[in-house]
């Protein structure tokens, strides 16, 4: 396996350990700039997710990083992008719908992906050029071993629905006019649309597993929010699709923020 794969997995189990130490306690957050909140499990888990990556000589952007300016990342060939804790507001309402998200990127482009979800402990990894995609669920075992989770790790082949019926990724914290107009159109084609509430870049990895058909974000996103897990979905045949360009999304871009985009098969 790509040895910054496994850097960044064992960047994001050992961030997960400290998101689950905050999460188990009475924390507060405050609002950032935007309105969006932060918590000290973005900053903890940002931090030990840096002690990794910098070993690594690659650059990194991250949603916890001072941001750095494009006339120095348009030099980057490679560079990591990372959200230490998306799904923040998923966090402040305890229903374990967060992830750690560490993607890497090879101009413009997700190559490597890990997403983790602390709560249940599950663990989606990708490795791009190699078409793979995994799936694990890490056993509450402190001693347990890198090469131990690997090896218990399985293939997500993406599998087409079947049904007449389409299943829909809806956001627990979003829903806009745009989003229900497009679930509106989906009835032209559809017998019937079932909506598969979720959070955070969990979506995502729903429709790589094949447990929902479709993911329209009509809504801001940035980068870190969706680079690992469009990682995860693209090496297993998913892909995720701008709407401004109708090409995949692209990243290290000058603006840092996405345009609207569709995640299907």
């Amino acid at each position: 396996m790509d040895k910054n794969l496994k850097i960044a997995i064992q960047a994001s189990i050992d961030a997960g350990v400290e998101i689950m130490k905050i999460y188990s306690s009475d924390f507060g957050y405050q609002l950032k700039n935007d309105d969006s909140p932060l918590t000290l499990a973005d900053k903890n888990a940002n931090e030990v997710i840096n002690q990794y990556l910098v070993k690594t000589g690659i650059p990194i952007i991250s949603e916890e990083n001072a941001q750095i300016d494009y006339q120095e990342r348009k030099n980057w060939s490679t560079c990591w992008i990372v959200d230490p804790l998306d799904g923040t507001k998923e966090f402040i309402k305890r229903n374990g719908e967060f992830t750690v998200n560490i993607a890497l990127i090879d101009n413009g482009n997700p190559i490597l992906g890990v997403v983790y979800v602390p709560d249940s402990r599950k663990l989606f990894f990708a490795d791009v050029l190699k078409k793979e995609t995994y799936s694990v669920n890490i056993p509450s075992d402190d001693d347990i071993s890198l090469e131990k989770i690997l090896e218990t790790a399985t293939t997500i082949k993406h599998q087409e629905n079947q049904d007449t019926a389409i299943r829909v990724v809806g956001s627990r914290s979003h829903m806009n006019k745009e989003t229900l107009d497009f679930l509106e159109s989906l009835k032209e084609t559809y017998d019937k649309i079932e909506i598969v509430p979720t959070g955070s870049s969990l979506k995502f990895c729903l429709v790589a597993e094949g447990l929902a058909d479709i993911y329209p974000r009509f809504a801001p996103t940035m980068e870190w929010d969706t680079a690992a897990a469009h990682a995860v979905c693209k090496a297993c045949g998913v892909s995720v699709i701008s709407k401004e360009t109708n090409k995949e999304l692209t990243y290290n871009k000058e603006n840092l923020l996405n345009p609207w985009f569709i995640c299907k098969r």
